[in-house]
């Protein structure tokens, strides 16, 4: 068996298509997803960096979050610089080891986000709802376990999924409809059958989706019925502002993933998938830290005391 495996990394290549459907996009592509990396590795490294260095932050919210913008750096950083080398090079090939390897850390991170935002829909839920026992509810071994099951979690399902995947039989080349080794898209090149792998995913996909959805929803019923109890008005406002951000976020993410799942696995709705998955992979991991910048008072005046400091005109 390892030996077979072994061969395979060496034999086994794959070639992701991406966009080579439209050649004339090929640079403006380039440049616009260039672009958005810079401003999502910034965005997030830059959000990290304020969290840590500040004592003002040092809460669970902002604990949580600095999780969030690492996932998301680490998502980007995964998935962007491989398209970014096809965009420009006429070789679109990838081996079979790194796209195992791909998958597996970009459906890790898809998981252990998912998970994030639920664990911040219950740490918001704890603030507004229960005030007073804040501080124990969400105590520092609380918030790491919290933090350190997601990622667990995050490990385990892709886990299971790259060791199903491992057994299905490539050899020589074979052609992914995708610009990145996206689970669906990657066993639908193998000649073995995949009904398996198909079943494991949807199984984990359901579950992740309707647990993680169902910690939300619960959490937020809970914290609109306690806003509205709040008699001033500048209370309700100050309330649904500290969860204005995560529900965008939330929305983001969800979203495009149910969107995904919406979406027929067919040839004619292939473009439409790609579409949808730059949303996802690209687009999302740097709306994230404009999100929560842009949305969060407390954030902004760090931010600009710390451009004052460290402006030479200062």
């Amino acid at each position: 068996m390892v030996i077979t495996a072994r061969n395979l990394s060496v034999e086994t290549t794959f070639i992701l298509l991406g966009f080579a459907d439209y050649p004339e996009l090929q640079i403006p592509l380039f440049l616009v997803f260039l672009i958005m990396y810079i401003i999502t590795v910034v965005g997030n490294l830059g959000m990290i960096i304020l969290i840590k260095t500040n004592p003002k932050f040092h809460t669970p919210m902002y604990l949580f979050l600095s999780h969030l913008s690492f996932i998301d750096f680490y998502y980007s950083s995964i998935i962007i610089p491989k398209l970014l080398e096809n965009l420009v090079m006429t070789d679109k090939s990838i081996f079979y080891a790194s796209c195992m390897l791909q998958f597996f850390l970009s459906c890790m991170a898809v998981v252990t986000e998912s998970y994030l935002l639920a664990v911040m829909a219950y740490d918001r839920f704890v603030a507004i709802c229960n005030p007073l026992l804040y501080t124990v509810a969400m105590s520092q071994r609380r918030c790491t376990l919290l933090v350190a099951g997601s990622y667990i979690w995050g490990i385990f399902c892709p886990l299971v999924l790259l060791c199903h995947a491992l057994q299905l039989d490539f050899s020589g080349f074979h052609v992914i409809n995708h610009f990145f080794c996206e689970y669906t898209s990657l066993i639908t090149v193998s000649s073995s059958d995949i009904h398996t792998p198909h079943l494991l995913l949807f199984c984990f996909a359901t579950f992740n989706e309707v647990s993680t959805l169902l910690i939300i929803l619960t959490s937020y019923v809970f914290i609109f019925v306690t806003v509205l109890k709040i008699r001033s008005a500048s209370g309700r406002r100050k309330a649904f502002s500290t969860c204005a951000s995560h529900l965008t976020a939330i929305t983001v993410f969800h979203g495009t993933i149910l969107s995904l799942y919406c979406v027929p696995n067919s040839k004619n709705s292939r473009h439409v998938v790609k579409v949808a998955s730059v949303f996802y992979t690209v687009v999302n991991p740097m709306l994230n830290p404009l999100i929560y910048s842009l949305r969060n008072k407390d954030v902004k005046e760090v931010f600009q005391k710390f451009l004052a400091t460290k402006s030479p005109w200062h």
